[in-house]
């Protein structure tokens, strides 16, 4: 595999994961959300790697989603999703505060994170032909 290949691999795991935690026997909606915020990290980490760019450890959907902007104006379509997920690296994970999110605050994360997936996949898709 190569190595975007092997971030896309990782990301479709992590949305597969938050949509198993979403709908299992008991939800833990908490955790879903992390993951949908390490599948949207991952791709756009993935695109970052098809383009030969250097890969920050870093964890900041805001970041990463504008250095993806530099290489491709048509990253700007997800930011909003980008910026939504973003809290999600941290939030929910420790003791702090409300220490679940609600069902649909989780779906709209799953989507969001889908959204973001899909239109990395299918950039590299489209720049690979």
């Amino acid at each position: 595999m190569k190595p975007h290949e092997e971030w896309l691999y990782k990301a479709d795991h992590d949305l597969e994961s938050a949509e198993i935690l979403l709908t299992a026997t008991k939800p833990l909606y908490d955790v879903a959300v992390y993951h949908t915020q390490q599948c949207a990290e991952k791709a756009l980490k993935g695109y970052l790697a098809y383009k030969e760019q250097e890969i920050e450890k870093i964890h900041s959907l805001i970041v990463l989603t504008n250095l993806c902007i530099k290489l491709s104006d048509d990253f700007a379509a997800i930011k909003e999703e980008a910026l939504f997920l973003n809290p999600y690296a941290t939030l929910y994970r420790y003791p702090e505060g409300e220490l679940m999110p609600s069902i649909e605050e989780t779906r709209e994360a799953i989507a969001a994170a889908r959204k973001i997936f899909v239109f990395v996949k299918n950039k590299i898709d489209v720049q690979s032909q």
